[in-house]
């Protein structure tokens, strides 16, 4: 069985000579991907491999690596176990430093930071996450914690646990984040009756829910914005 490697092609077309002549920035998507695989399988080279892995996420460039299970990858032809962990290992590194750059900017009061905060985290789910981010007395971020996962319904959301959560970690204000698996960040009926009760037991103890933000596909609404709060942060 013949294996073609990136050895084959023009040095041009070769991703390491390319990105030591122009830069990284000069390197595709596949090209990219391929410099990690190093090897490509019978009647493919790396390049066209990674971009039969990139089709397989949905034509959505690297993002897509996040949403492609085990099995999926796996199911592709040339992709045994070395190279899915390897692709996963990928997915997760640029997962984690999208988060770690999205922290630098963090504000309670700004919603945007905190949606591209947590938007890699929550956006390739695929069931409902609902997340808790506390804040401490000076506003400064403390912490997460994933409350639920499953439907966002006010009947199966025990305020209590959220409350305890944010008692234990010295929260004063809290907003709640959750994701819709089909992208469309549009909140249902079920999410604004959540909120309003949610919202009312934190009043309750004295602890501030700032606002609840429901995360799309690169999208998210906050409820605040919709008016579902009162100003009493």
């Amino acid at each position: 069985m013949n294996t073609f490697t990136t050895k084959d092609l023009p040095d041009d077309a070769r991703p390491y000579e390319k990105c030591l002549k122009y830069g990284t920035v000069s390197l595709s998507d596949s090209e990219l991907l391929a410099i990690f695989l190093r090897c490509g399988v019978q009647g493919m080279n790396s390049i066209e491999l990674s971009s039969l892995i990139l089709k397989k996420g949905g034509d959505k460039g690297l993002v897509g690596l996040n949403g492609l299970s085990w099995s999926e990858l796996t199911q592709i032809k040339g992709i045994g176990r070395v190279k899915a962990i390897q692709i996963q290992c990928i997915a997760e590194m640029s997962r984690r430093i999208a988060k770690g750059l999205a922290k630098e900017a963090l504000e309670f009061n700004d919603t945007f930071s905190v949606a591209n905060y947590f938007m890699e985290d929550l956006r390739h789910l695929d069931r409902e996450h609902l997340v808790m981010a506390m804040f401490d007395t000076k506003n400064h971020f403390i912490g997460e914690s994933t409350v639920s996962i499953g439907t966002v319904n006010a009947s199966l959301i025990s305020p209590r646990e959220i409350l305890v959560e944010a008692l234990r970690s010295n929260a004063v204000k809290i907003i709640l984040l959750h994701n819709h698996p089909s992208g469309d960040p549009t909140p249902s009926k079920e999410d604004i009756m959540a909120t309003i009760r949610l919202s009312k037991a934190c009043d309750d103890v004295g602890i501030v829910m700032l606002d609840h933000i429901i995360i799309g596909d690169n999208r998210y609404i906050s409820l605040r914005e919709q008016g579902y709060f009162t100003d009493n942060d």
